[in-house]
């Protein structure tokens, strides 16, 4: 298995704090860097900064979001950093949700798995460096009844660049499994992802004439190191308000794909309720619903023991790529507990 990181560019306090985590990272032996956007900072500039300051490792955007920008718009990022990067970009999309893309973009959430369909045509037509000619039900290029011809860029991609999308709908689990080359998945739960996830992305692989093999099947989750149970029960105490947030307060009053995705997962009763007392105010109700079993089950928190044989489970439900967010109090305390993760990830992906 590979070790990744998913970080925010203005995180940390400073930017070159996080720039700094990004290239001690790097030194422990980290395989991917993952660059969020959501309502922050975003993704591309950061990673053309981290390129620079980086040699090994692959950066991607996870994720920009589809609609935001011109599919032409993208496919011209994705090439520019690939082409300054040296063939390490790993281009990641998603539809996000009707909050960020109405609330913060003012462009309409509707159709998003037809707009990302479109979208990746796009830019894969782009990528292979001829003239771009697309008619479809969201994207029309170039618009009819002018003078405008197809056009081509004036630059080529020198190297590959893997599409990866975020999913969590069924919907567009199978448009991953059919177009991309990765999945970047969140909401995690290995005992209960085959039917909430693989059925949906195999549909996809199948329709698509290809197999499992062929997507790269990446998870993100928390990772914490606790000394012993006393020290366990209070980290996932503290994780219980993050994840009622997840469950209540994330997308909008009618649209929670985190929500739909534990409940896919054995936990529809409790996710219900808990989006329910959040929606109407009452927070710390909300938080008091989230159980010890669903904070252990969807992040890496435990004993070092505990999260090893976490790992295991997580490889032999098929996660190719480990999505980390190592916790810690400064930078030295949080690449302390990366460090430690990345040996776990690594050793759990050579053994048998």
């Amino acid at each position: 298995m590979r070790a990744a990181i998913t970080v925010e560019a203005s995180g940390l306090g400073t930017w070159t704090r996080q720039a700094d985590f990004v290239v001690e990272a790097e030194k422990l032996g980290l395989d991917i860097c993952w660059v969020a956007e959501a309502w922050g900072s975003d993704a591309p500039s950061a990673l053309g900064y981290y390129a620079a300051r980086t040699e090994r490792m692959l950066l991607g955007s996870a994720v920009m979001q589809v609609g935001t920008r011109t599919p032409v718009a993208l496919a011209q990022t994705a090439i520019t950093l690939s082409n300054l990067s040296q063939g390490r970009f790993l281009l990641g999309l998603g539809p996000s949700g009707p909050q960020v893309m109405e609330g913060l973009h003012g462009v309409r959430f509707a159709r998003p798995l037809a707009r990302v369909r479109e979208t990746v045509e796009i830019v894969r037509q782009v990528l292979t460096g001829g003239r771009i000619d697309h008619s479809g039900a969201e994207y029309r290029i170039p618009l009819p009844g002018g003078d405008a011809v197809p056009m081509k860029l004036s630059m080529r991609a020198e190297h590959p660049v893997p599409l990866y999308l975020a999913a969590l709908s069924p919907a567009m689990l199978r448009l991953t499994g059919e177009v991309a080359e990765g999945w970047l998945g969140t909401s995690f739960v290995p005992e209960g992802a085959a039917d909430a996830y693989f059925a949906h992305l195999d549909e996809g692989l199948a329709r698509g004439g290809r197999v499992r093999a062929d997507l790269d099947i990446c998870q993100g989750a928390e990772v914490a190191f606790a000394p012993d149970e006393e020290a366990l029960g209070a980290m996932v105490a503290g994780r219980k308000k993050e994840l009622a947030f997840s469950l209540g307060g994330m997308g909008s009053a009618s649209t929670n794909f985190y929500n739909r995705a534990y409940s896919r997962q054995g936990w529809a009763e409790v996710a219900a309720e808990v989006r329910q007392r959040w929606q109407a105010g009452d927070r710390d109700g909300a938080v008091a619903l989230v159980t010890d079993e669903m904070v252990l089950a969807t992040t890496l928190i435990g004993t070092e023991d505990m999260v090893r044989e976490r790992l295991g489970v997580w490889r032999d439900a098929g996660v190719d790529t480990v999505r980390l967010y190592p916790a810690g109090d400064d930078l030295a305390a949080r690449l302390d507990t990366l460090g430690r993760a990345i040996e776990l990830v690594h050793e759990a992906g050579a053994r048998p």
